[in-house]
């Protein structure tokens, strides 16, 4: 049974510096490998599976940002450590991210479609912080999944300004493909691989898509049907090489903390 959240999702943190993992990647070696590859048929589009890519500009790019301490927010070149995204709430204030790129003390901001330096559509002051007790209790890494509200801009939400993905819980892992899209420290423009998700176990899910180094924990795993069905982090906080990712399963405990946070005015 799939279970799709799209109104109202435990432990609030106050307003940290973390990234994913410490094995760099060349981008530019990995990305000579697309000439080279086959293209097959995912569902959410047609294109090579497993192939890293520069994410082009897009509407629905521009739902995935990095996130950065907010110090760095007039000079954000060089200074953003995780990836975040939009998902819809009522409130349109909502954004996903690992658990782990939110639990320590600092305050933080968020840059929807970041690129080369420049915030296209403005810096996202986080407000409050919605951590799982599995995680906050005991950083297990099955609760690696967490929300943050921003603050509104000009009377508008960032949801209003960028649109946002559904948070979807219950899905098959593997029952799509889906495009992982992030922020890896070395790059100042986010990178996307498509492919589809296998078990790990039976609490976390894995997708091999080389790219995906250090800055990418917090991205989202976008099926075709713009649905998040996965967050990258979970078993070794998103994995130990920048060629295999994990994210948790995302079921009860996390569909609870979406209706705590997606509350929250």
């Amino acid at each position: 049974m799939q279970l799709t959240f799209f109104s109202p999702s435990w432990v609030t943190v106050a307003p940290m510096t973390h990234t994913r993992r410490p094995t760099a990647l060349s981008v530019a070696t990995v990305l000579l490998a697309f000439t080279s590859a086959s293209f097959a048929a995912a569902d959410d589009g047609s294109g090579p599976l497993g192939v890293p890519t520069t994410a082009a500009a897009t509407a629905r790019t521009a739902r995935i940002g990095a996130l950065f301490p907010a110090d760095r927010s007039t000079r954000l070149a060089g200074g953003h450590f995780c990836t975040a995204s939009v998902v819809h709430g009522p409130y349109h204030n909502l954004v996903v991210t690992a658990a782990h790129c939110l639990d320590e003390a600092g305050d933080l901001v968020f840059v929807p479609g970041y690129r080369d330096g420049r915030a296209p559509y403005g810096v996202w002051r986080v407000e409050r912080r919605f951590l799982p007790q599995g995680w906050a209790k005991g950083q297990d890494e099955d609760s690696d999944v967490a929300f943050a509200v921003v603050e509104p801009r000009s009377g508008k939400g960032v949801e209003d300004v960028v649109g946002g993905n559904r948070f979807t819980a219950g899905t098959a892992t593997g029952a799509t493909a889906v495009t992982v899209t992030g922020y890896p420290d070395s790059r100042e423009t986010p990178v996307s691989c498509t492919n589809r998700p296998t078990a790990h176990s039976s609490t976390q899910q894995r997708i091999d898509c080389p790219g995906l180094s250090g800055g990418t924990s917090g991205s989202p795993w976008v099926n075709g049907d713009g649905q998040v069905v996965g967050v990258l982090g979970g078993h070794d906080q998103g994995g130990t090489t920048p060629d295999v990712s994990y994210s948790v399963v995302l079921g009860a405990e996390a569909a609870d903390l979406y209706r705590e946070a997606a509350a929250d005015p």
